[in-house]
């Protein structure tokens, strides 16, 4: 596995695979890998002629600076990781080399037509902002031909690929199936900073959205949101920060069950007040 620290070597490396028409593929993280992260660089090796993956801890997309702070970072078994699956090349850059001077505050125009300003945009500001304008960057450096992004972050999937289609990005933005711990729980670098008392609770977080998927259509939209919401916080190790039910496409707010639609449940729940999110095709 080749390692790249700048811009520029990176940029002349791919230069030359670019010119003899290889598939790159691109896997962008946030690093403290796990076997979600890993399964996407299998898909990518599957499906490309050469896999990038990036470790970058964007700090534009954090509304909490503790949060930032706290985030799991963890270069060194990554790299051995990444190693292991065989991925073709990392780029490990500096926040100096991702946003370049006059590049900081530098962030596409695009109409996102309301699907940033939901969920997660509600309570993470600026959020997918930082999201939009660290992704386009990468893109701009890797130049891949496909990019893969687990579906546990849903939509910062659909924020993403809404992206590339408005600014016309010849790239395919693949979502990938959530991998999942033994007991359900969605695999996250978050989840290293859990207690012992609240990793073993944590699994009930997924046990929950597979008994309200049962039971779709059976009660009304409204009632099982809230039988949700109350189920969680009836946990002592839980708080409820939201749940969702929405068009899995536009990720506007389900009133009513449709037939002719896909509908997601999305949730938001601070256990040992670590921030773990989820969801569930329904």
């Amino acid at each position: 596995m080749q390692v790249f620290l700048t811009v520029r070597e990176l940029s002349m490396f791919l230069d030359i695979l670019l010119k003899a028409k290889k598939k790159i593929g691109f896997v962008p993280t946030m690093g403290a890998l796990h076997p979600g992260h890993l399964s996407l660089i299998k898909k990518s090796a599957e499906e490309n002629d050469i896999t990038v993956c990036s470790i970058f801890v964007n700090p534009t997309q954090f509304n909490n600076s503790s949060d930032l702070a706290n985030y799991p970072r963890a270069i060194e078994s990554d790299t051995a990781m990444l190693k292991v699956v065989a991925c073709d090349v990392l780029f490990a850059p500096s926040i100096e080399e991702i946003y370049r001077q006059g590049e900081v505050n530098s962030t596409p125009s695009i109409d996102f037509q309301g699907i940033e300003v939901v969920m997660e945009g509600v309570y993470r500001k600026e959020h997918f902002k930082g999201v939009v304008q660290v992704v386009k960057r990468l893109f701009d450096i890797v130049r891949p031909t496909n990019a893969y992004f687990g579906e546990k972050d849903y939509q910062q999937l659909v924020v993403i690929k809404k992206m590339v289609k408005s600014l016309k990005l010849p790239i395919s933005i693949i979502g990938c199936y959530i991998v999942r711990e033994v007991d359900g729980l969605a695999m996250s670098s978050r989840n290293v900073r859990l207690s012992n008392e609240g990793r073993k609770n944590a699994g009930f977080i997924y046990k929950t959205l597979l008994v309200a998927k049962q039971n779709a259509h059976k009660a009304s939209v409204s009632d099982l949101k809230k039988w949700v919401t109350d189920v969680l916080n009836a946990n002592e190790y839980f708080r409820v920060e939201y749940v969702e039910i929405a068009d899995s496409t536009t990720l506007l707010s389900t009133h009513e069950w449709q037939q002719s639609s896909s509908q997601r449940l999305f949730v938001a729940v601070f256990v040992d007040e670590i921030r773990l999110i989820d969801n569930i095709v329904l």
